[in-house]
This record gives C-alpha cells, sequence and structure tokens, in this order.
C-alpha cells in the first residue's frame, strides 16, 4: 500500500491514521475479549430454574422450528414458559403448545398483535423472579438457564444476555446466513469486551434476555414501554430490547452477558435478501436509542464510559468506512498514480481481503470454509455503511419491515383513528335513532295512559275540598323529616343526620342519601392508585416520573 500510495502519500496520511486508530480500537476489543470470564454457577444456587424463571415468548406466526426451540427451553427445567400472541392465532399456538407440553406451556393474548403489548402481557402474568424473554426460534443450551440465573447472584444485578449464533434454516447456509453469522461473530468479542472492561453493553438482544420480575412489573416500566415515541410522535413497537437495556442503565441496575458455550443460543435468521430488511430496522432502533443514551439520558458517560465512546464511534464508523475506498476512486480516476488502473485496483482489493479476513478470524476458525464469502461480507460492509447513513435520514419509519401486521405505522394509526371516529359516528346514529325511537314510544305510552288516566278522574268521586293540604301546609317538610328520622334510626348511631344551614329547616335529601358503598369504592380506589404511586410528572430528561416505592429501584 505504502508504493501504490507513495505520489500521494500526504494526502494518505489522514487516511492512514483513521486506519490505525480502527485497528487499534479492534486489538483493543480482541484483547478485552481474550481476557474476559463468564460468570461461574454456584453449587447452592439463590435462584433455581423450577421456581424462579418464567419463559416468556411474543409471537405470531410460530412454526415447527417453535417445537424445537420450546423442547430446548423445557430441558433448562423453568417453572412456566407463557406464548402471548394476538387473538386470532390463539388456536393454533395452543395446539402447537399441547403438542409440546400441556401441563408447563400457557398461550395468552392480546387483542392486536404488538410486540411490547405482548411482553407487558407475560409480565403481568408472571409469578416468579425471573423473567427470561426469548424467541420463538431460540434454540438453548441444556445448561443455559443455570448459567444465566448464576450472574443474578449479584443482588445488584438487572438484565443477563447471552452469546448467539446461527441455525442453518436450510440444510446449507446461505451467504445471508453466513452474513448474519459474520456480523453475530464480531457481535459477540464486542459485547465481551464491554462487559470486560467497564461491566456495560449496547443492547442485552431480545432473542434471548433475562431480567428481575419486580423491575418490569413496576407500572411505571409498564407505561413507559408501551407509550414509547421517537420524537413524541412516532410509536416504536420494535426496539424494545434497546430499550429495557437503557432503563437498566438509567435506573442503576446492572448488566451482564454470558460469552461461552454454556450459554450460547442458536437462532435462525432471514436466509434471503429480507436479511437486509431486518439489519435496516435493528440499525435504525441503534441510531435512536444510541441519541437517547448519549444526548437525552446522558447517564451512560457516567456508569459505562466505555460503551459511549463505543456508541459515539460507530456515529462515525460509515464516515471513516467510505472515505478510503472514495479516496482511491476519485485519485485513480483523475489520472494522480503511477500505476496501471487495473494495478491500482487488485491491490486495494487485496489489501482489503486481508484486513477483514483477520477481523473474522475468530469466526473462521470455528468454520474455515466460510472464508470463500468474504468478499460478499466485504460488500456488504461498505453497502450497510451506506445504510446507516440512510437509516440515520429515516428514523421516523417505524415499521417492523419483515413481518406485516405485528405494528402500526403513522399512517396505519392515521387510517386506524379515521376508521375508529367512522364507527363512533356510526354507533353514534344508531343510538340517536335507537333513542329517538325509545322516546316516541314511550311518548305514546304515556299519552295512552294519560288518556285513561282521565277517563278513570272523570269516573271517580270529586276530593272534598277541606282535604286539599293549603299551599302553606307543612306536610311535606314534615314527610322528609320523619323519613330522615327512620332513616337514621336504621343506620344507628354512627351516621349521623345534619340539617343543612340555608335559611330553613329543608333537609336535602340528595346530600342524606349518599350511597356508602360508592364512596368506599372510590376511597378504596384512590388508595390504590396512591399505591402505585402513580402522581405522574415530567423531569428533566423529559421521562414520565412517579412516586413508585418499587423493591429495587433508586
Amino acid at each position: 500500500m505504502l508504493y501504490l500510495t507513495k505520489d500521494l502519500f500526504p494526502v494518505f496520511v489522514p487516511l492512514g491514521v483513521i486506519g490505525f486508530y480502527r485497528y487499534l480500537w479492534f486489538f483493543i476489543k480482541l484483547l478485552a475479549w481474550f481476557f474476559y470470564r463468564p460468570m461461574m454457577p454456584k453449587a447452592n444456587p439463590t435462584y433455581r430454574p423450577e421456581y424462579d424463571v418464567t419463559i416468556i415468548v411474543p409471537t405470531i406466526d410460530a412454526g415447527e422450528e417453535f417445537k424445537e426451540a420450546a423442547h430446548s427451553w423445557l430441558v433448562n427445567n423453568p417453572k412456566e414458559i407463557i406464548i402471548i400472541t394476538e387473538t386470532k392465532m390463539k388456536d393454533a399456538l395452543q395446539e402447537l403448545a399441547n403438542s409440546v407440553d400441556p401441563t408447563r406451556i400457557r398461550v395468552l393474548t392480546v387483542p392486536k398483535a404488538n410486540k411490547r403489548l405482548q411482553m407487558v402481557e407475560g409480565i403481568r402474568n408472571t409469578t416468579s423472579e425471573i423473567i427470561v424473554f426469548a424467541d420463538d426460534d431460540a434454540i438453548w443450551q441444556p445448561a443455559c438457564l443455570e448459567y444465566i440465573l448464576a450472574c443474578f447472584e449479584d443482588p445488584n444485578m438487572g438484565g443477563v444476555g447471552t452469546s448467539q449464533t446461527v441455525k442453518s434454516v436450510g440444510r446449507f447456509q446461505t451467504v445471508w446466513e453466513v452474513l448474519a453469522g459474520f456480523r453475530l461473530t464480531i457481535r459477540n468479542i464486542e459485547i465481551a469486551a464491554s462487559t470486560h472492561i467497564d461491566g456495560g453493553v449496547c443492547c442485552l438482544s431480545g432473542r434471548t434476555a433475562a431480567y428481575r420480575t419486580c423491575i418490569l412489573q413496576d407500572p411505571q416500566f409498564q407505561y413507559e414501554f408501551t407509550h414509547d415515541f421517537w420524537l413524541g410522535k412516532y410509536p416504536l413497537n420494535s426496539g424494545d430490547d434497546k430499550f429495557l437495556t437503557r432503563w437498566m442503565v438509567y435506573y442503576g441496575w446492572n448488566t451482564y452477558v454470558q460469552i461461552c458455550k454454556e450459554a450460547e443460543l442458536l437462532s435462525t435468521f432471514k436466509n434471503n435478501w429480507r436479511f437486509v430488511k431486518q439489519v435496516l430496522r435493528w440499525t435504525r432502533n441503534t441510531w435512536r436509542s444510541d441519541f437517547r443514551s448519549l444526548f437525552t439520558e446522558r447517564v451512560i458517560w457516567k456508569r459505562h464510559p466505555y460503551v459511549a465512546f463505543t456508541m459515539v464511534d460507530k456515529i462515525f464508523n460509515p464516515i471513516t468506512l467510505l472515505s478510503g475506498p472514495i479516496s482511491v476512486i476519485v485519485m485513480a480516476s483523475q489520472g494522480q498514480f503511477h500505476l496501471p488502473l487495473w494495478d491500482i485496483v487488485v491491490s486495494y482489493v487485496v489489501w482489503l481481503m486481508m484486513t477483514r479476513i483477520v477481523k473474522l478470524l475468530p469466526h473462521l476458525f470455528r468454520r474455515p470454509h466460510d472464508i470463500i464469502w468474504v468478499p460478499a461480507f466485504l460488500i456488504f460492509g461498505y453497502y450497510f455503511a451506506i445504510m446507516k447513513i440512510y437509516a440515520l435520514f429515516t428514523l421516523h419509519e417505524v415499521g417492523w419491515g419483515t413481518r406485516a401486521g405485528i405494528d402500526q405505522t403513522p399512517d396505519e394509526l392515521k387510517q386506524e383513528r379515521e376508521k375508529h371516529a367512522l364507527e363512533m359516528h356510526q354507533q353514534q346514529q344508531q343510538d340517536m335513532e335507537k333513542q329517538a325511537l325509545e322516546r316516541n314510544s314511550a311518548t305514546k305510552s304515556a299519552l295512552a295512559a294519560a288518556d285513561d288516566q282521565q277517563k278513570r278522574d272523570r269516573m271517580r268521586p270529586p276530593v272534598p275540598l277541606d282535604m286539599i293540604p293549603r299551599p302553606d301546609s307543612p306536610g311535606s317538610t314534615e314527610l322528609i323529616h320523619h323519613f330522615s328520622r327512620q332513616e337514621q334510626q336504621k343506620a344507628g348511631p354512627s351516621r349521623r343526620v345534619e340539617r343543612p344551614d340555608n335559611g330553613n329547616d329543608d333537609l336535602d335529601v340528595y346530600e342524606y342519601n349518599q350511597d356508602d358503598e360508592l364512596a368506599q369504592y372510590f376511597a378504596q380506589a384512590d388508595t390504590n392508585r396512591n399505591s402505585f404511586g402513580y402522581a405522574r410528572t415530567i423531569d428533566q430528561y423529559g421521562r414520565s416520573t412517579t412516586g413508585s416505592s418499587s423493591r429495587g429501584y433508586r
């Protein structure tokens, strides 16, 4: 490369410095990953899967791969597995669950498929100390739960993640699955490094992650989790794992990732071009979450400075990655090199291939035959850099992207509101027409009754004038007082009738005849609301805060 750039050496010095920094940063991660060690289970653990773990699986279209995943979960012996789906899918999921284990798998539903609402429904139905969220295709190792629970021996541990690898959908991995495997290898190194250096992690992946139930059953968390908006108007359905990770950091809980064979899960990825749409969704979630962590909440700077720096590094990564090839292409097109064009292209591509192979060595040691896909990874890397820039300018697009019908875009929300308003208007018109018919019927009945009464009155003998009360007769007041005294005697001495001080002796019957049971109901409701600390205010970070006294919050 020095021979290639000798004509324009001063121009390439900044690029060389950037390249030196990038690979120095990579070797720091590699070194930290090498010295990382997972937490080992104790002989007499505090938490045991059969008593303390509920697995929550939000899904809408679990297939045959669910059976293999569910069997792997049951081998870990959890207390219960809760599947949450939309109402119309319950029968199919219930049949699938019964085919695996009808005694330990429960199926719950929500009216509309929405991952966060499904997760909250599972949280509310959990009675164990630990919740583990899992994708419907995440296959565990037999000791996975044992190693996850080992981290919760630390009383300040709030969330625990795992390492991942790719499980082939077919007999052989497609290029898309190999690319996913390359990315997971790099990710496992990064999260092991950050966990070892300062105990933080950018994201506890939602494919499998465990949390303390007391954290997630707090009403404030559930409200914020289901009312998460980007820029205050774009509802977020995906990115739940990023939200949970930030919540742990913001409220002072520790996090950890178990990077070891015993806690490594197998997971399927899209084996076609739709993998790119998955990556685009993940990239948008990363942008949104990192911006909030760095510039809105800012707690991560103090608690996990290494993780904060990695987030800043990712912001500039697309620029530094694209700067090299763009510079070479521009200068080659202007004829500023002493070498032929083909020599420049071959030299530069060989150099890039060598550097990428170095980064993928941990993966290639396990799957050496994947080396043939390194050129595809090189191309995808530059495509991904462009995608990150595109994602940055399309953060308002919050749709899922790879599955239809499981979240709502702003347009879908608008259409649903319009549809709801139309239905309400039609219902109101129907109610008004019904009430009009009832009024007409009641009027006819009243007129008929009045005619009958007039006929009876005409047939009745006249009442003597001396029996008709005078206008100033105290009869009505005395009847009210008599009624009040009777009610007071029935109620006993504890219930006292107060006469209103309104200048006369008339008792306000409405004030007296208050429904004590209703008053008790509202008093109890107020007590319950206050016990949850649901007096909501907005803090300096734009968060909705309460006076919650849930265990573990600071």
